[in-house]
């Protein structure tokens, strides 16, 4: 991976899962810190979400974590498919597509985070809307890096 895009991909991830962290407290009315805790809650459980500052701060370093290999994972796929760089708009949309499905059907699954009920129809829409923006902000990061 070269500089540019290693660059593309640390920012890009960045940007994406800090803005990904403020439209889950606008989608579920809650703020920040709640949802850096429900994040935490994905390694450490149920009790992440009665934390503190501790348990926040893990959820924010474990969603930038997971931001920057999700960028990565993109970055790495776009030097093998260059459509991924030169159609970056149906690309990111697709890829964030992709996202919704794997974080909402896989990994939140099989965390270590509480069970939920199924959420409304338009939590779910609303869910997919932020997930369109995570990877459009990804595709664009790895198309600058590639001019």
């Amino acid at each position: 991976m070269n500089p540019d895009l290693l660059s593309a991909v640390v920012i890009g991830g960045t940007v994406a899962g800090i803005l990904d962290i403020g439209a889950a407290a606008m989608i579920n009315r809650k703020g920040p810190l709640a949802i850096l805790r429900g994040i935490a809650s994905g390694l450490l459980g149920g009790k992440a979400l009665k934390g503190g500052a501790l348990a926040s701060a893990w959820g924010f370093l474990l969603q930038v974590a997971m931001s920057i290999v999700i960028a990565a994972i993109y970055g790495l796929a776009s030097l093998w498919l260059p459509i991924l760089v030169t159609m970056w708009i149906a690309a990111g949309l697709a890829y964030g597509v992709g996202i919704f499905v794997v974080m909402t059907y896989v990994v939140v699954p099989l965390s270590a985070a509480p069970s939920r009920p199924l959420p409304e129809i338009t939590k779910i829409g609303k869910d997919l809307l932020a997930m369109l923006g995570f990877g459009l902000i990804i595709a664009y990061a790895v198309h600058r890096a590639s001019f």
